[in-house]
């Protein structure tokens, strides 16, 4: 794993160490307010705990955040921020109690903790957190998260006690404690792009919906667009009744004019030579704008000029984000003309090339593959080096070697990338293996993959039995590969979402460098490896360096100084429709 990565995000204000030391502020709720402890980074409580009234809490937060600078702990973010947030009150750095339980009681680095080993209790059953919208998940019953008839502000502070205690066992403490605040200051974000929201031009949206689809058609109607559509693809097959929204009929359809088909999934479709084709893919096409982003979808999603998506962070597996419901992370590039930014505002777009190869090249400290994509994209950089022929080839086997293409031309090219790469292949197959086995793989910072579930372990066990069937056999072997297909991809896909964590974090303190007032400039979409700033114009070029500076800051937490590079594109537009 070479050198423990640095425990600080310094210019976010996350996992540093403020002129105060850790001050830990945890607030719990009682019935009609919040406990508010102070303690010091020991556990030693500074000062009495003291009951803050609910209409004085965002008041005494904002002069103790002013004042001491603390962590802010708390069970949940996404259950006491956006309160703040909607009365102005934002924060610089928190601990975020339910995603860092989680974390700790799965990684590999912990598990020899109290924590880890512990009989799941409260704490394990918040994998779904509080609505911000529930009046009660602020101050609901206090007894939530207690045991027994110890109060919620003892279970709070048992718990943080439990986590720091977890991660000074660790041989390794800096590594599970970047990720820790890398998490939690991800939770802030999250709960602020939902706060301030992305910007959208709701005309421009139904003006590309018009476009596209037709007229806005009355409640239970098909646009005319569709509607045209499907009769095409009815005239086409000799079917007047079909229904082309239902896959069963219209796969029953193409049968009987002799089309051998198994699904109506776009890749099939293609490959058939029909009339009935073209307007039947088009039709999918725009039948899935419809329901995805359409008017409905406008209406439900798009509020004074915002869409405010509820994010997830650490609702993938890997750590990834997801969301619950609006679909901000999967927006078409038919509807991205509508994201634009307010007058006299600008949209700073980023976006870090082959994230994925970069982060397996740093993980595995594999310098030939680092040097590949130095300067430039790094699947060009493999055919410059005569690894492959040709970028898409180049591209074909990074992904085959990450996500464990076996076939193909991704598996053909594979022997090549092992002879020019041996480190960083050797990784992916070492995780993969491991997986095969139904062991835990880990991330460069501590996050650790699930075990195999009660069924898989059956039927390997089954399998591993002198009588075993042959069936069962090809079966457990089958179920082996695709979970070590699994593991392959975890520590690199993990690991980039760590690395895309520590450097939201570390730009949104840059961004609150340049506030001046309202005029703040503050982050409103992410995707994966790809961010977006709403910024004043006059500030456009400011947010681009920081935007690259964080990056740079991120590639050094993570990675120290091996000498990968992490390539950002940049754009400053008008529109989402015309970052590259």
């Amino acid at each position: 794993m070479g050198e423990e990565p640095r425990a600080r995000l310094s210019d976010a204000g996350d996992g540093g160490d403020g002129d105060n030391g850790n001050v830990y502020a945890v607030l719990s709720r009682v019935p009609d307010g919040a406990c508010l402890d102070l303690l010091g980074d020991d556990g030693v409580a500074l000062s009495d705990a003291r009951v803050v009234p609910r209409a004085d809490l965002p008041g005494v937060v904002r002069e103790l955040e002013s004042r001491e600078h603390p962590r802010w702990v708390w069970d949940d973010t996404g259950g006491w921020y956006p309160s703040l947030l909607a009365a102005g009150v934002r924060v610089d750095r928190c601990h975020d109690l339910r995603l860092c339980h989680a974390i700790l009681r799965q990684s590999e680095l912990t598990a020899v903790s109290r924590l880890a080993s512990a009989p799941p209790g409260p704490w394990d059953e918040m994998a779904e957190p509080p609505s911000a919208d529930d009046g009660l998940a602020l101050f609901g019953a206090p007894e939530a998260l207690g045991a027994g008839d110890r109060s919620e502000p003892d279970a709070t502070r048992d718990e943080l006690a439990a986590q720091l205690a977890a991660v000074a066992e660790t041989e390794q403490p800096g590594r599970i404690r970047l990720l820790l605040a890398a998490e939690s200051a991800g939770a802030l974000i999250a709960a602020e792009m939902t706060h301030d929201g992305l910007p959208w031009s709701a005309e421009v949206h139904d003006r590309v919906l018009t476009e596209l689809l037709g007229p806005r058609p009355r409640f239970g109607e098909r646009p005319r667009k569709l509607e045209e559509l499907a009769e095409a693809v009815r005239s086409a097959l000799g079917a007047p009744e079909l229904n082309p929204d239902s896959p069963a009929d219209v796969l029953r359809a193409l049968r009987r004019v002799g089309l051998t088909v198994a699904s109506t999934r776009k890749w099939e479709l293609r490959e058939l030579d029909h009339p009935v084709i073209e307007p039947l893919l088009e039709y999918k096409r725009l039948s899935r704008l419809l329901q995805a982003n359409g008017w409905v979808w406008m209406d439900t999603w798009i509020r004074d000029g915002r869409f405010r998506p509820d994010y997830v962070p650490g609702g993938v597996v890997t750590g990834r984000w997801a969301t619950r419901g609006g679909g901000a992370l999967q927006l078409p590039r038919q509807v991205r003309g509508a994201v634009v930014p307010d007058p006299g505002w600008t949209l700073v777009v980023a976006d870090a090339a082959q994230l994925e190869p970069r982060v397996l090249a740093a993980l595995a400290g594999d310098r030939a593959l680092a040097e590949a994509g130095r300067g430039t994209d790094i699947y060009q950089g493999l055919v410059d080096r005569g690894v492959v022929d040709s970028r898409a080839h180049a591209k074909s086997a990074m992904l085959g070697a990450m996500y464990g293409a076996t076939q193909g031309e991704a598996g053909r090219l594979m022997p090549r990338l092992a002879r020019a790469y041996p480190r960083a292949i050797g990784l992916v197959e070492d995780a993969a293996r491991a997986g095969e086995r139904g062991l835990k793989v880990t991330t460069r910072l501590g996050r650790s993959s699930p075990r195999p579930g009660e069924a898989w372990l059956a039927a390997q066990a089954r399998a591993a039995a002198e009588d075993a069937a042959p069936a069962d056999v090809l079966r457990a072997r089958a179920q082996a590969r695709e979970w070590g297909r699994f593991t392959r991809n975890f520590v690199v896909q993990g690991s980039a979402a760590e690395w895309a964590l520590c450097w939201m974090a570390a730009l949104r303190g840059r961004l609150a460098a340049l506030a001046h007032g309202e005029r703040r400039p503050h982050l409103v979409f992410f995707l994966h490896d790809e961010v977006m700033v709403h910024a004043p114009v006059d500030q456009a070029e400011e947010v681009r360096g920081a935007v690259l500076d964080a990056a740079g800051e991120a590639g050094r937490l993570l990675f120290g100084d091996f000498p990968v590079e992490f390539a950002i594109s940049t754009a400053v537009v008008d529109s989402y429709a015309d970052a590259k």
